[in-house]
């Protein structure tokens, strides 16, 4: 029975793996309006620097409005400028609206735009990497996966969390479920990341052969256990 059930659990975890490039997709979005704010902060010293971030803004309200049609004008302007900061975030941004209305080829150029120009900030040229590789995850070799993503599925890197994941899923693709579960254990580990997503990897560490339970995680207040007294050694 046990290994019925571990069949089981491997096959519902390497299901999960196929429809990972659009799952991460869903997390990684949140990122943006984060990464938008700190461009306004950091570049709004200027009356020019603030009318650009009241389009960025506009753009940003319209889009999550749904109302496309208005942002894509003004994202077009701000990629097309000489500020890096809101280019960066537009095309960001533009790519996340081909992706929302399935053009993926759209969506993947607009990240490759940002992953080409060395002069934008390189924050957001590892995240259009991570959004474009998890778009392309189902379509590309998992050796391309790992060689993308390799620079970042390092503990420490801040897309250590989804491009660590994305990287253990192409491994077990390529066969080598010891290094996945491997580094499903490291992701386990990483205090930085959503509990959630510890939660998951250690599953997943333990499915492909690694003991990823941590220490740590004995019911809270629960007392040392006491060793037996040695023999003739009694309470003083």
């Amino acid at each position: 029975m046990r290994e019925v059930d571990d069949a089981v659990r491997r096959s519902d975890m390497e299901a999960f793996g196929k429809r990972y490039g659009w799952w991460i997709l869903g997390l990684i979005v949140l990122g943006l309006a984060a990464f938008g704010a700190y461009i306004i902060w950091q570049n709004n010293q200027t009356a020019a620097d603030g009318k650009l971030a009241e389009q960025y803004i506009t753009a940003m309200d319209a889009a999550q409005a749904g109302d496309a049609k208005t942002a894509r004008p003004i994202l077009q302007k701000l990629a097309d400028g000489s500020n890096e900061g809101y280019r960066a975030a537009s095309l960001m941004m533009e790519g996340n609206l081909a992706s929302e209305r399935k053009d993926e080829k759209a969506a993947i150029a607009a990240y490759q735009t940002v992953i080409d120009d060395e002069s934008l900030p390189e924050p957001f040229r590892n995240l259009a990497l991570v959004r474009q590789t998890a778009l392309q995850f189902d379509s590309i070799s998992p050796d391309q996966v790992v060689a993308r993503l390799k620079p970042l599925a390092i503990e420490g890197n801040p897309w250590f969390g989804p491009a660590g994941e994305m990287t253990a899923m192409a491994y077990i693709k390529q066969g080598k479920t010891d290094l996945a579960g491997t580094l499903f254990a490291a992701l386990s580990k990483d205090k930085a990341l959503p509990e959630s997503t510890r939660r998951r990897t250690r599953q997943l560490a333990g499915v492909y052969g690694v003991d990823a339970v941590q220490d740590d995680e004995s019911p809270a207040g629960a007392a040392p256990q006491q060793t037996a007294p040695a023999k003739g050694e009694g309470a003083n």
